[in-house]
């Protein structure tokens, strides 16, 4: 699947994929688990906000042609080692690469945070991004890396979260 494999997703209870509650790229994501599994998923491998989660699943359906509801479903039983489609693991693959492009027209200008205040908020980052690893449809573990994703953009001027975590760990590497 992407670049690391897919945790298991509990909500499933061995149930066919469902394609109820179908979603478009613009519409509102589905309200099952099997979706808020799919958008931790996500949120914590490319890093990404569940905002932008969202998007990546509306790209790669959109890609697929099929609904974010099926790319979520897929996402699950690759999760239980049921092989994804591969025309849906090219469009996820794409998606998550899109997601993690650096856009270079968004440059800090200005005062850069300070290093122990970055490497703070850095490692609340991946702290979040962890326990949404071990657990994707956990609620509040989504929106606590969608909070500490927020503060590591505010902090280092940055509009995506991934090149804000790439701006961070620069920030921390570079001699002062």
């Amino acid at each position: 699947m992407m670049t690391a494999r897919l945790p298991r997703n509990p909500e499933s209870g061995g149930r066919s994929p469902s394609t109820a509650g179908v979603v478009s790229a613009a519409q509102p994501p589905i309200d099952e688990p099997r979706a808020a599994w799919a958008v931790g998923t996500v949120m914590a491998v490319t890093p990404c906000s569940a905002r932008d989660a969202r998007r990546v699943l509306g790209a790669a359906a959109k890609t697929a042609g099929i609904t974010s509801a099926e790319v979520a479903a897929a996402m699950a039983a690759d999760a239980r080692g049921v092989a994804m489609p591969a025309h849906v693991e090219r469009a996820l693959h794409r998606a998550v690469a899109m997601a993690r492009t650096v856009s270079h027209r968004a440059v800090c200008v200005g005062l850069m945070p300070s290093r122990a205040r970055t490497a703070e908020v850095l490692a609340e980052f991946r702290h979040c991004q962890s326990r949404l690893t071990a657990a994707p449809s956990d609620m509040r573990a989504r929106q606590a890396l969608d909070d500490a994703a927020y503060t590591l953009c505010v902090l280092l001027g940055r509009t995506g979260v991934h090149e804000a975590v790439l701006a961070a760990e620069q920030h921390l590497t570079t001699p002062a």
